[in-house]
């Protein structure tokens, strides 16, 4: 068991920190700055290291007060969702909920399903962010993500749930294919203008190729259009530029009502794997545990229709 000594002084300096000052803290603590002044003292002393430095006009954390800061921060949050729930006794998700999303795929296919367990639970607030950069899950304190793509071993702190692989198809626009001719073999792909996605360094990712059982290639055309966002690729194609190969879950209405037509079937490859993504020391709680089984479900059959 760890020593309730551990929890000394974080109050004062999570108050000192958000409110600039000794002075600041202690009125919102009903404490004499001094106490407060005393009580950083006590677990600078104890932690080894300096988390303020000081001057005759303000304080500022070290970068070691920053770090720290933000893990007392979740621990004080995590501790009050505590007293919560208990308080409650209720297994209703209520609270402050963080999601992390992928841009593209979080706005199409996360979203409209999520809107409808928000009305079902007014108690949730729910704090969404949409990012195709790498998130951590638990040091940027989110509660629940969805990640495309992800580590053959998962760290221990973080629990997921396997939705499926992504389906990549072949496909353009039956003015392009009309003008230019359907190509039957990776051959004749060759010659024709291709649209692909820019990685965040502007270079093009490749498109992933797969012969029958055979191992993922993945092959650089030389590229038309090189765009960095999935949606605009989407428009491209459907505009008559060229051919590209996108998930099913993002162009299944274009493939559905013929704006898009998919080519090369013998080639339609696995893409990346998505998973929900959680923090294990919160998945006790109802936001949590609701949001992850809600998600699991209802995001099933739109990863590779």
């Amino acid at each position: 068991m760890q020593s309730p000594e551990r929890l000394k002084g974080i109050g004062a300096f999570v108050a000192t920190a958000e409110a600039g000052s000794f002075a600041a803290a202690a009125e919102r603590l009903h404490l004499t700055g001094s106490a407060v002044g005393k009580a950083i003292a006590r677990l600078e002393a104890r932690l080894g290291t300096r988390l303020f430095e000081r001057t005759t006009r303000r304080l500022e954390l070290t970068d070691a007060g920053t770090a720290f800061l933000r893990v007392c921060t979740r621990v004080l949050s995590d501790l009050e969702e505590a007293e919560h729930v208990l308080a409650h006794e209720s297994d209703e998700p209520t609270g402050r909920l963080r999601i992390d999303l992928p841009v593209t795929f979080g706005r199409l296919q996360v979203m409209p399903r999520m809107l409808p367990l928000l009305h079902r639970h007014p108690g949730l607030q729910a704090v969404i962010s949409f990012t195709d950069r790498f998130v951590d899950i638990v040091d940027e304190g989110i509660d629940v993500g969805i990640r495309i793509g992800g580590p053959d071993l998962w760290p221990a702190a973080l629990a997921h749930t396997y939705l499926g692989h992504e389906r990549k198809v072949f496909c353009a626009s039956p003015s392009y294919l009309g003008a230019h001719g359907t190509p039957h073999s990776l051959d004749a792909l060759a010659p024709h203008a291709a649209i692909v996605y820019a990685k965040p360094d502007g270079t093009a990712s490749p498109w992933l190729i797969r012969h029958g059982d055979g191992p993922l290639e993945r092959h650089a055309p030389e590229a038309r259009l090189v765009l960095a966002s999935a949606e605009a690729q989407v428009d491209a194609a459907a505009s008559g530029f060229g051919i590209t190969q996108l998930p099913t879950w993002l162009i299944g209405d274009h493939l559905a009502d013929g704006r898009l037509i998919a080519i090369l079937p013998q080639h339609d490859t696995e893409g990346l794997p998505m998973h929900v993504v959680w923090p294990r020391a919160r998945q006790w709680l109802p936001k949590v545990s609701a949001v992850v089984d809600y998600l699991g479900n209802a995001l099933e059959g739109t990863i590779a229709p």
